[in-house]
């Protein structure tokens, strides 16, 4: 066989590394024109054997690798059927582990800064297989033999696969073809299952092309994502957990395409608001779908709005309007409940609520007391109208009929017991909750259990419960679980995680270590910029320092976030009252708005009685029943708030 003199194969490694576009006979011009035009003649007169000894002989090529740059010939021009001719002539299973040699090799000299004369095969070689082996995968799904396709995909990616691993750098193989290749098959197999049938085959595909080390780029990596999750919500198949033991520990593991699909499709959300990638509307489409189906329309609030202001490109799409218009009009008793809590009177809300309790006992009765939700409802709506006995009793047998599986049961029982004051036996069923549940649903019980060392002064202990569910959460996010527990009927991460920044921000704030709040309100902002919350702990820590008119300018910015946040209403006119500048009516007025949507808050009505009181006998009555209420709504407080 004839070879090339050095210089001569270093340029035909060049033409080899070049663009697939390019057509062999315009890599070959120049030097080897006049062999070219007796290779394409050869081709054209369908002597395939003759053109690949043409091939071999000018460019000291191996049959797989003449083979190789025939098979592409072949493909470009529209010669489906001969191109997988000349590729069924490579012998895949001796091919195979030369490739996976010299990728093997390459790492190894990558690491050691080598020179690479010791490869078994050049890189340009390996590339130029691996598309051979793309390109009959492409022509075999051309004609419609999916299942070929498939597997011949499947074998290379074996290989590349096998010898990939966590200590890959990761420009290995950006400087030539071969990246571009194998991104394009990874992308491919999954595809190729779907149309052979193979439904099952397409997931493992879709969860190796995610898990595995292939250096893939943001936009392919999204891609993917997008079509498994769309995959997991409609394609029709159940898919089985991913294997527990290729996880890392304390990874969340999807039960179910739902989870799996819902855990992608956040994932994405995240990479938008990272600017990772670009914004995709069909993102929020196909979760909406999803949360809706899994009853979590809160879930789905609460993404939209962790967004970055300016991602949603129209915050007043029809379409969305009517969604909303759509899933209000359905669940009428969401709508009922909202209005028997915002009534304007007194008399009015107390009738609606003393409905809703004959109701649900009625219910009660009619089901032997077996239904869970039920007698939920029944507890919490005690508890909220102050019945703490009665809530009590629905508790405990809430906790009896789900044999303590229920995480809502345990935190439901104990708040109704610190709103009775007592805090030890709280904290015992907390406790008692944290030993049967997993690390995944944990946080609503520390949160409480956190509240309730409070409430007993324990504040070190508190910052040290605090501090372990932060790490709970920062665990659960690095597993890709943001956002996801609320699947599972608690708060998200993210906004478990703004609560307890802020709620520990109080803590420090309350012990006057000023240096530790102010490193939890920068985590905050870290977290979420545009938070009320924030701002409300930020004028906190103002009034603490004796800093009136900045605490005034902190509230202020929590409710031009959100005009309706209670703390911040109720904090600006204490600190208005106390400045003595402002009119009675303004201080009433933001108090009033506070009781308007919250009428539980016993801080609001022991202020407005301050405000009664100071205007005099023609108010003293008014102020009375505030102090009256207030007393009553302070003695009778849990430590978070029931529902």
């Amino acid at each position: 066989m004839k070879c090339l003199c050095s210089d001569d194969q270093l340029r035909v490694d060049e033409l080899v590394q070049s663009s697939g576009s390019l057509a062999t006979k315009d890599c070959l011009a120049g030097h080897y024109s006049c062999r070219n035009r007796e290779v394409e003649r050869r081709v054209d007169t369908g002597n395939i054997e003759q053109a690949e000894s043409s091939l071999r002989e000018s460019l000291c090529l191996n049959d797989e690798e003449a083979r190789a740059l025939l098979g592409r010939i072949e493909y470009q021009r529209g010669n489906v059927e001969a191109a997988i001719h000349v590729f069924d002539g490579i012998d895949l299973s001796s091919v195979a582990p030369k490739i996976k040699a010299a990728i093997a090799e390459r790492m190894e000299h990558h690491k050691c800064h080598s020179n690479w004369d010791a490869q078994p095969m050049s890189i340009h070689a390996v590339s130029l297989l691996v598309e051979a082996v793309y390109l009959k995968a492409r022509a075999l799904q051309d004609l419609g033999r999916f299942k070929e396709a498939a597997q011949s995909c499947g074998i290379f990616l074996n290989s590349i696969e096998s010898a990939l691993h966590d200590d890959l750098p990761g420009n290995f193989i950006t400087d030539n073809k071969l990246q571009e290749i194998v991104c394009k098959a990874v992308e491919l197999l999954p595809e190729l299952w779907k149309l052979a049938g193979f439904p099952h085959e397409a997931i493992s595909s879709y969860r190796r092309a995610l898990l595995g080390h292939w250096n893939l780029d943001d936009v392919t990596m999204a891609k993917i994502q997008k079509e498994f999750a769309v995959f997991l919500l409609y394609g029709g198949c159940d898919a089985s957990p991913p294997n527990v033991h290729s996880q890392m520990d304390g990874a969340f593991i999807p039960r179910n395409n739902m989870e799996e699909a819902v855990l992608l499709l956040i994932i994405l959300l995240r990479k938008v608001s990272l600017k990772r990638i670009e914004w995709d509307s069909s993102i929020i489409d196909h979760l909406s779908f999803a949360l809706s189906i899994c009853g979590q329309l809160s879930s789905l609030a609460g993404q939209v709005e962790g967004l970055l202001p300016g991602v949603l490109e129209d915050p007043n799409c029809v379409k969305a309007l009517v969604l909303a218009c759509k899933v209000c009009c359905e669940n009428t008793s969401c709508a009922e409940e909202a209005q028997a809590r915002s009534s304007s009177s007194d008399s009015e809300r107390v009738s609606r609520q003393s409905e809703a309790l004959k109701v649900l006992e009625k219910t009660e009765r009619m089901i032997h007391g077996k239904d869970y939700k039920t007698i939920f409802n029944l507890s919490l709506e005690h508890a909220e109208q102050r019945k703490l006995d009665a809530a009590l009793r629905y508790a405990k047998q809430l906790l009896k009929l789900e044999a303590g599986s229920n995480v809502d049961a345990w935190i439901l029982l104990a708040r109704i017991l610190t709103a009775q004051k007592r805090f030890v036996d709280a904290e015992t069923i907390i406790n008692a909750a944290l030993e049967q549940t997993g690390k995944w649903d944990q946080g609503e019980l520390l949160q409480t259990k956190a509240k309730i060392q409070i409430a007993k002064g324990q504040l070190k202990n508190a910052i040290e419960t605090y501090t372990h569910l932060l790490a709970i959460i920062q665990l659960r996010t690095k597993s890709f679980n943001y956002g996801l527990m609320s699947l599972k009927g608690g708060k998200s991460d993210r906004s478990l995680e703004i609560q307890t920044w802020h709620d520990l921000a109080n803590v420090y704030i309350s012990m006057s270590l000023w240096r530790e709040a102010e490193i939890c309100l920068s985590n905050l902002k870290d977290i979420c910029p545009y938070s009320a919350l924030r701002w409300h702990a930020t004028g906190q820590l103002y009034e603490a320092k004796g800093l009136p008119q900045e605490a005034l300018g902190a509230y202020a910015k929590a409710l031009d976030i959100e005009p309706a946040h209670v703390p911040s209403l109720v904090s600006r006119a204490i600190v208005l009252r106390h400045l003595g500048d402002w009119s009675l009516d303004v201080i009433r007025s933001l108090l009033t708005d506070a009781l308007r949507l919250d009428r539980t808050n016993h801080i609001a009505w022991f202020n407005l009685g301050l405000i009664y009181k100071a205007e005099g006998a023609r108010s003293a009555l008014e102020a009375a029943e505030c102090f009256q209420t207030a007393a009553f709504l302070k003695e009778t407080a849990p430590v978070e708030p029931f529902r």
